[in-house]
C-alpha cells in the first residue's frame, strides 16, 4: 500500500493510506477529508473534487482531457496545476503525491 499527502484548506497536512486502481479522488474522500465534496461522484459532470497538484508532480499525471479543462475553466480558483481528482487514477508511480484541497469557487 502506498500513499498520498493531501493539505486541506485550513493548511493542515494528512497522509492517506492509497490503493492502485482508484481515483485520487476516492483516496480522499474514504481517507475522511469531508471538504473534497465529489458531488458527482467521478463523473465528470461537476468540478467540486478540484485539487492543485504540488507543481514539481503535475508532469507525472496523464494528460488533462478537454472535458476536464472545460469544468476547470469555469471555476476563479484555478491555477496551472489544478485537477478534478476524479481524473486522476492512482497507481504505485503516484506514490506521495501531494495536492492540495482547492478552495471554493
Amino acid at each position: 500500500m502506498t500513499s498520498i499527502i493531501v493539505t486541506t484548506r485550513d493548511g493542515a497536512t494528512r497522509t492517506l493510506s492509497a490503493t492502485p486502481g482508484v481515483s485520487v479522488m476516492e483516496v480522499i474522500r474514504d481517507g475522511g477529508v469531508d471538504e473534497l465534496l465529489a458531488l458527482c461522484g467521478g463523473c465528470l459532470s461537476c468540478a467540486t473534487c478540484h485539487v492543485v497538484v504540488d507543481p514539481a508532480q503535475a508532469a507525472s499525471l496523464p494528460p488533462i482531457t478537454d472535458e476536464e479543462d472545460a469544468l476547470l475553466d469555469g471555476l476563479d480558483t484555478r491555477t496551472p496545476t489544478s485537477r478534478l481528482s476524479c481524473q486522476i487514477p492512482f497507481d504505485e508511480t503516484l506514490a506521495n503525491l501531494h495536492v492540495t484541497t482547492a478552495p471554493d469557487g
